[in-house]
């Protein structure tokens, strides 16, 4: 939908004579309103969103890095209704991500989400993943697909979060980018893209330090993309992806109540974090590839393989509510090292058909996936009351491997109504092979899961204005290996895996409209409700380390909305709010262990599930005035109370925070420029960014930063 360039006022006329040939940025994307993106995701083929029967929405690039740190996923998907993304403010941690509640319990990484880039999984096979390996300065677009059709992307599927690299210009350029901000936080950028004989490139580096705001917090990455093209012939094109990152960061943990809710103290990292030097130290390497052959018009295949390398060491401290270093009666500080040099690879491989079939269109998509990582993984206690040791815990292999076959098609039955459907069938296994024998015995085992997971959606086309649609599937979540690691952590040093946990299985249920209210306004509306059986859950914590079991029933229900309006003027709003009410629907206990003391509570029915808010709400008004290259927004957000165990006997409470943004774009012949400044918290809101849930020592709370800035400058350059 198009308006009206603005004219040219006689201020913008005289800078204009006097700047010569500077001309500002505006492209033809920021003057129409997009009405209905295309994405890729929900059924593998390009396709208009707004003819699916699925929630989806698309964050788009200047959404990803206007004004923005373009460090992590959290910064984009709190846009995205039914998304939860929250900043932990610790750099040793991934943000919290879940989808419909999928996901809000993990304690490691991102779980109950499968996260792609450019079709290649960043989630292993037992469902656990690490978004943070792709810098989103290299990003053009992140889709996000909620809901039954989840299911087929495999195990672990609430939701799938996939971002898509840039596509490389036909004309030659380079970049580089400077950030400052609070914190003494500081990122370069570099890169270079283009086309030549053929062949089309995206080269991207960065470095990323910042000292953080709270004590013991600090943080280094490096990371670096390489995408490469090449145009085979016209129907056939070869893709190669590589990422890779180095980071060290402190890891502060949590607070307590009095610690978090105090000005004093809110920034600060409890004495055992210092004490033990938590942090972490990581490095992954990741190559992919993806073939693409057209035979015709109606048929093609791709085959997408990929191989990596993952080592991650972290250090942790088995006494959290340790005051000292060293102490009488060894009442001092205890520290553990974890481990893990991971190595993987898988594919996908896929075949694409479209036709008619007694004259119905239809699309088609069959293919196969498989997956496998191998983790050698050492667990050592490394500090006992202060003094430095070397005892083993664990030393074992943790082999994950995955085999799906998918089916996936459309098939309009009339000009207004068409039907989707597919399954999945996946088998998991999990394979420990004990290499400490001296500690437990030999714990080694393996267990295997198989699920079919089915679903089917619809959606009429009531007007060229209107859509309604609505979908069935069913989904399955097998345990993460960190899950899986310890059938009980009573004894404080449990090298036994739990290879008896079942997986939760859930059924989904999904309807829909979606709408354009009139030329300016888009609206998408969502209900859904989830039952799961099996739901995996915290049976014991002690000395940092959980167990876990399966209770019974939970249900999660809800609403999403999102309306996006671009008005005259160059003037826009965007909002989006989530409904989202997940409960417990049986009864079942938890225990934790302090020192000597056990405690076993009741977890009611009708409990809350923990990590879940019940209510969202991001809001944007943003304004661009096109004749000075000047662009502004005022960020909302809004997030209710959380509560922070299964057990409900704490919550943090709600908050409201504003962030606004503003820049300036120039052309000069061919350089391209910016500057941006964005403000955080503007109004310095004390608030509780993130929950740690179920901790066994009452930690439960990672502090939201202060007001903070950041300032960019960037600088672009085409052959």
């Amino acid at each position: 939908m198009r308006y009206p360039v603005l004219t040219l006022t006689p201020l913008c006329l005289a800078i204009s004579a006097i700047c010569g040939d500077i001309a500002f940025a505006e492209t033809e994307d920021e003057k129409t309103l997009t009405l209905s993106p295309v994405v890729i995701t929900a059924t593998r083929q390009a396709q208009n969103s707004f003819d699916l029967p699925v929630a989806i929405d698309v964050v788009e690039q200047k959404d990803i890095q206007n004004g923005q740190q373009q460090m992590l996923l959290s910064e984009s998907l709190i846009r995205v209704p039914g998304i939860t993304a929250q900043n932990r403010n610790n750099q040793a941690q991934d943000p919290q991500i879940s989808s419909r509640g999928f996901g809000a319990r993990s304690a490691f990484g991102v779980r109950g989400v499968r996260v792609y880039v450019d079709g290649i999984p960043l989630t292993m096979p037992d469902g656990q993943g690490q978004p943070g390996v792709v810098d989103l300065s290299s990003i053009k677009s992140i889709e996000v697909m909620r809901g039954p059709f989840s299911s087929l992307y495999g195990n672990s599927s609430g939701g799938v979060i996939q971002m898509f690299t840039k596509a490389a210009p036909q004309t030659p350029e380079i970049g580089g980018t400077v950030m400052f901000g609070s914190y003494d936080t500081k990122r370069q950028i570099l890169e270079a893209a283009g086309q030549s004989e053929g062949v089309e490139y995206l080269l991207n580096i960065s470095n990323f330090e910042t000292d953080s705001f709270r004590n013991h917090g600090s943080g280094k990455k490096q990371m670096a993309t390489a995408k490469f093209k090449f145009n085979v012939s016209e129907d056939t094109h070869l893709t190669a992806l590589v990422n890779w990152f180095d980071q060290d960061a402190q890891d502060p943990l949590g607070l307590d109540r009095a610690r978090a809710f105090s000005s004093a103290t809110r920034n600060q990292s409890i004495a055992a974090a210092t004490f033990a030097n938590t942090s972490v130290k990581r490095d992954h390497t990741q190559v992919g590839f993806n073939l693409e052959h057209a035979f015709n018009e109606s048929n093609k295949i791709s085959f997408i393989p990929y191989v990596g390398t993952r080592g991650n060491a972290q250090t942790l401290t088995t006494t959290p509510l340790a005051t000292v270093l060293t102490g009488p009666g060894g009442t001092g500080t205890n520290a553990r090292l974890s481990e893990i040099d991971r190595e993987f690879y898988g594919m996908d491989l896929r075949w694409d058909n479209a036709g008619a079939i007694y004259g119905l269109p239809y699309t088609v998509s069959a293919g196969l996936t498989y997956g496998k990582s191998n983790d050698d993984r050492k667990d050592t206690n490394i500090l006992s009351n202060g003094a430095v040791i070397s005892t083993a815990n664990r030393n074992e292999q943790n082999i994950s491997t995955n085999f799906d076959q998918y089916l996936q098609g459309k098939l309009s039955l009339t000009p207004t109504v068409d039907v989707h459907a597919g399954a999945r069938h996946t088998k998991v296994r999990l394979q420990v092979k004990d290499n400490l024998l001296t500690v437990n015995g030999d714990n080694s085992g393996n267990v295997e899961y198989q699920k079919t997971t089915p679903v089917i959606g619809a959606v009429w086309k009531v007007t060229e204005t209107l859509n309604l649609y609505a979908n069935f599937g069913k989904g399955f979540e097998t345990p993460t290996f960190i899950e899986a690691a310890f059938d009980s952590v009573a004894s404080g040093v449990a090298s036994k895996p739990n290879l008896s946990l079942k997986p939760s299985e859930s059924n989904n249920f999904e309807v829909g409209a979606k709408a354009f209210l009139n030329d300016n306004t888009r609206l998408n509306m969502t209900l859904f409700k989830i039952m799961t059986d099996d739901e995996i859950v915290t049976s014991f914590t002690n000395a940092g380390r959980s167990s876990f079991t399966n209770a019974g029933k939970t249900e999660r229900k809800g609403l999403e909305l999102s309306l996006d309006s671009k008005f005259e003027n160059n003037l826009s709003t965007y909002i989006a709010y989530t409904l989202l009410d997940a409960e417990f629907k049986d009864a079942f206990t938890s225990s934790s262990q302090a020192g000597a003391v056990v405690t076993t509570k009741t977890v009611l029915a009708g409990n809350k599930i923990p990590g879940t808010y019940s209510s969202q709400i991001y809001g944007e008004i943003a304004w661009r005035y096109a004749p000075m290259g000047f662009y502004t927004a005022l960020e909302g957000r809004y997030n209710s109370k959380v509560y922070v165990d299964d057990v409900n006997s704490d919550s943090a409470p709600s908050y409201t925070i504003f962030n606004v943004r503003a820049g300036f774009e120039q052309n000069l012949t061919n350089w391209r420029f910016k500057e941006y400044i964005r403000v955080e918290n503007m109004f310095d809101k004390e608030y509780i960014g993130s929950v740690r849930i179920n901790d066994g020592n009452s930690l439960f709370y990672e502090t939201g930063a202060d007001r903070n800035y950041l300032l960019g400058l960037s600088a672009q350059y085409k052959f």
